[in-house]
């Protein structure tokens, strides 16, 4: 009589997949809170960019008088330049 033939391969008991299971699980969870952690810091960056992004409309708006004003003190200057040179 032969013996059985040896069975070719790899054999993984029950206990080496529950380990790799939850090796696997462990390294999910600490994706996971990593993730958390950026999805924390881009809210944090995205209120730092609407915070930007409203002081420089404030600082736009309140720019544009200031070139008016000088342009209306040129016309004023001249105006009055031209009255002193008529008289």
């Amino acid at each position: 009589m032969t013996a059985p033939p040896e069975p070719s391969g790899v054999h993984i008991s029950v206990t080496q997949k529950y380990q790799e299971v939850r090796g696997l699980a462990q390294t999910v969870d600490r994706i996971e809170h990593k993730l958390d952690g950026l999805l924390d810091e881009t809210r944090d960056i995205r209120g730092d960019v609407q915070g930007h992004e409203t002081r420089i409309r404030a600082l736009e708006r309140s720019r544009w008088p200031l070139a008016s004003i000088a342009a209306l003190t040129g016309v004023a200057a001249l105006v009055i330049a031209l009255l002193e040179i008529s008289r």
